[in-house]
Parts: C-alpha cells; sequence; structure tokens
C-alpha cells in the first residue's frame, strides 16, 4: 500500500471502512485522518484475528480506486489538428 495513496483517498475510504468494519470508531478515523501506519496500528488493535482479511479487503478497495495522481499521468487524448 501507497502510504500517499492511501491518504489522497482517505475522506472517500473511511466511510467505507467504518461501514463495512464496524469496530473502527469517529475516534479512531479521526485520530488515523489518512495515516497509514496509524490506521496498520488500530487495525491490529481492532482485529488483530482478522488482520490479513481487512489488508486485503482494504487493498482491494484502493486498487479499484485510481491513485490521486493518476490523472495527471494519464495519456491525454490527440487534438483533432484539423479543427482550429
Amino acid at each position: 500500500m501507497n502510504s500517499d495513496h492511501f491518504k489522497g483517498k482517505w475522506n472517500q475510504f473511511k466511510g467505507e471502512l467504518k461501514q463495512q468494519w464496524g469496530g473502527f470508531t469517529d475516534d479512531d478515523l479521526m485520530t488515523i485522518e489518512g495515516d497509514y501506519d496509524k490506521f496498520k496500528g488500530l487495525m491490529q488493535e481492532r482485529y488483530a484475528d482478522r488482520k490479513d482479511e481487512v489488508t486485503r479487503w482494504v487493498d482491494d478497495w484502493y486498487r479499484a480506486k485510481p491513485s490521486p495522481d493518476s490523472a495527471a499521468r494519464a495519456p491525454k487524448p490527440a487534438r483533432d489538428k484539423s479543427r482550429k
């Protein structure tokens, strides 16, 4: 997991995280605030016995979402030079 990618999608992710894994409180989400290391620590506390399952879910969620800077790296469509 890329820490920048995690932070970049945090606001969108945290709602789905709480919905899917109810063990995370609003206070937890405020503490984490996009910090992947803090997330991993709280995940260990809340879901030690299901850590691999939570990690897999998180990785799948982020894999399905483009990274914040992927739009900047995406190739731009060719411009029609016949139109001015």
